[in-house]
């Protein structure tokens, strides 16, 4: 592969928002938060983990954005699979993630 081909690709990756272990993008995953996570992780309603409370997520990010993911799209606790949201898909779902690691970390 050519410089130029591999500079071409990584400013391709740029532009497309900054990427987190696990495949998700944050700046997608704002979007998807505030329409579909807000309510109760920006509130800490039924005990989700407040966007930004680093001593709850903490553990959580531990664990991996595979394990995150995968709760997030099966549920736990009271949260239901997708956070309720049956039409995000799981690129979706591990964009919010993403995105609510990268705010709590």
């Amino acid at each position: 592969m050519s410089k130029r081909a591999i500079l071409a690709g990584a400013i391709l990756g740029l532009a497309a928002g900054p990427v987190l272990a696990g495949g998700g993008d944050p700046a997608a995953g704002k979007k998807v938060f505030d329409e579909a996570c807000f309510a109760c992780h920006g509130t800490g309603a039924a005990g989700a983990p407040k966007l930004g409370d680093k001593a709850a997520w903490a553990p959580r990010i531990k664990q991996g954005m595979d394990v995150l993911v995968k709760h997030a799209m099966t549920g736990k606790g009271a949260m239901p699979p997708k956070g309720g949201r049956m039409d995000l898909s799981e690129q979706d779902i591990r964009n919010a993630v993403a995105y609510m690691v990268s705010q709590s970390k």
